[in-house]
């Protein structure tokens, strides 16, 4: 279960607050400047100097290695959505080499079980919908798994269950590894690090400002930069919602559903 404040606002909400932060850290840094040289008339902004350079080296870091972790993420999702479509697709293809009786009998269960997984992922992330579609799939492939078990002690089928029964073993294993997948999230302490240091690397460039005005143009660069790839990392960590997520993979799911209709044409 999301549970950081990352995951349960809008991110477009948590861009726009990040933006609006680091032009009034900006703003902040500026004015503390203007205070100190109004006390001290010997003190002079260096502009950038190694401990400013040190500071947006390490915000780039921190985005850099982000941004690396929320996409292994997104990829990792994707390639374990695809892999338990090809797990079902295996099943489905397997089941045709047993007789007539056995065999529908498997595709009636895959046909109830399929929607059931694509239902998993349609709820978005209502746990309580999450769960009643978990428990569902369990019953259904529980159900395929006894009948392949029970084929398996037939010595005249023995070698069809030994093509079977993996293809069922794997197509239940992807059901706890996309589980898995859903729920790993980047830890809340560096998406907090991450957002408190833009924040102060935004303090630091005004407080290092030679300008007695606000540069526009740097504050701007930067606010827009930052926040844009900021907004990058949630939404790629969050796949079932925002602009980038896995519903063209997760298209491969549906494609399993049309191919019984499309074999339900060619039987007439």
């Amino acid at each position: 279960m999301i549970s950081s404040i990352f995951y349960r606002v809008d991110s477009r909400i948590l861009a726009a607050m990040l933006f609006i932060g680091i032009i009034v850290f900006y703003f902040i840094g500026l004015k503390v400047c203007q205070y100190k040289k109004k006390k001290d008339s010997t003190h002079e902004s260096l502009g950038i100097g190694p401990f400013e350079g040190a500071m947006l080296g390490l915000i780039s870091l921190l985005l850099a290695f982000t941004f690396n972790q929320s996409a292994s993420y997104y990829n990792s999702r994707r390639e374990i959505l695809m892999h338990e479509s090809n797990c079902i697709g295996t099943a489905l293809l397997r089941s045709d080499l047993y007789p007539d009786s056995v065999r529908e009998a498997f595709r009636s269960d895959l046909k109830e079980y399929i929607p059931v997984r694509i239902h998993y992922y349609e709820v978005d992330e209502n746990e309580n919908e999450i769960r009643a579609s978990l428990k569902m799939a369990s019953v259904i492939s529980e159900r395929i798994w006894k009948r392949a078990a029970i084929l398996a002690q037939k010595n005249d089928v023995v070698v069809k269950s030994m093509q079977m029964v993996p293809a069922i073993n794997d197509m239940i294993d992807a059901v706890g590894a996309r589980e898995e997948a859903r729920t790993v999230h980047i830890p809340e302490s560096i998406l907090w690090l991450l957002f408190t240091v833009c924040l102060w690397g935004s303090f630091i460039v005004g407080y290092a400002s030679k300008s007695k005005k606000a540069d526009w143009i740097i504050i701007c660069s930067y606010s827009l930069f930052t926040v844009m790839t900021f907004y990058v990392i949630l939404d790629l960590d969050q796949p079932r919602s925002g602009i980038i997520d896995t519903s063209s993979t997760h298209q491969s799911m549906h494609d399993l559903m049309d191919s019984f209709q499309s074999n339900s044409n060619m039987d007439k």
